[in-house]
């Protein structure tokens, strides 16, 4: 018997289980650089890869935009990524389920950031040859880019599948 437990249908654990794994990690990230580098300071402080303290009141790569929209273009667009996937009949792949939680968990860890901070706090810092400087990011931009990978991928695969049981 199952008195007092909530039941959460599988394909919703998954993406449960995946946003907030991404989100608590990301939180805990970002709480770890805020509370050892000061803005601007980076680990190590020379190389390719680094750990350097940025903040991002921006959009995506930092694209100047106003305050309430850095809040409301998140929020719409994954409610709209939920919705799509959702009504799309798509949630039967595990790889689907566990990409819409990463989108989710990445798109809400971002959003505390704005809420709780007025801006995003990242520090991904990749310098790989010359002059070329990749705009630092975190664990939820990441995550989010993981997903709209394997997003692709999987429609890529089952497009595949249609065009050759046709």
């Amino acid at each position: 018997m199952l008195e007092g437990k909530v039941l959460i249908a599988s394909p919703a654990r998954t993406v449960l289980a995946s946003a907030v794994l991404i989100g608590v990690a990301d939180q805990i990230s970002k709480l770890f650089i805020r509370a050892n580098l000061a803005v601007g300071e980076s680990l190590p402080s020379d190389g390719p890869v680094r750990l350097t303290h940025v903040t991002n009141e921006g959009i995506v790569f930092g694209l100047p935009a106003p305050a309430f929209l850095t809040i409301l273009m998140p929020i719409l667009v994954t409610a709209a990524m939920v919705y799509l996937v959702v009504k799309s009949g798509v949630l039967y792949s595990r790889m689907v389920r566990i990409a819409l939680g990463l989108f989710v968990g990445g798109s809400l860890g971002n959003l505390v950031d704005r809420l709780h901070q007025g801006h995003v706090t990242d520090f991904i810092d990749v310098r790989l040859w010359g002059s070329f400087h990749w705009p630092a990011f975190n664990v939820a931009d990441a995550a989010i880019v993981v997903s709209v990978a394997l997003g692709l991928y999987f429609l890529l695969v089952h497009m595949r599948k249609s065009t050759t049981n046709s």
